[in-house]
């Protein structure tokens, strides 16, 4: 079971790497006027919720499996999307606004952001790989 649980979290890891790669290049193309405000953030905005759920999922499963050391590690990043998510101004369309993302430098900011996560994911990707062999040769 354990290796069951360590396969899907590697598959999901994958999918929010791929899902970063996608916000930077995206964030990346507004910067360089390739695409205009309202078609970045629309385009963004649309993957937000997936991935506050995919990742609280994997999250949920190293708590019920008892990976503390994972769980803890997910943890932080997870709370964060949740609060990204939860904390969107009244006005504004979702976590990215085509209004003020040029604004106070929330571009550099979500850019900043997305390659953190880039990173974080890319970790946990060979945590999850290293996890994965260990409970195959386990079982």
């Amino acid at each position: 079971m354990e290796a069951v649980i360590f396969v899907f979290s590697l598959i999901d890891c994958c999918a929010l790497i791929f899902l970063a790669v996608y916000f930077i290049i995206t964030l990346s193309d507004l910067e360089c006027d390739y695409i205009n405000a309202r078609v970045c953030c629309s385009k963004l905005n649309k993957w937000v919720l997936p991935e506050l759920v995919s990742h609280a999922i994997v999250a949920f499963l190293m708590l019920f499996s008892l990976h503390w050391f994972i769980f803890v590690l997910n943890l932080p990043v997870a709370t964060w999307n949740v609060y990204r998510f939860i904390m969107v101004p009244s006005g504004n369309v979702g976590v990215f606004d085509p209004t003020e993302i040029h604004n106070r430098g929330q571009l550099k900011s979500h850019m900043k952001e997305a390659m953190i996560k880039l990173g974080f994911h890319l970790l946990c990707f060979f945590i999850y790989l290293y996890s994965m062999i260990l409970a195959l040769i386990n079982d």
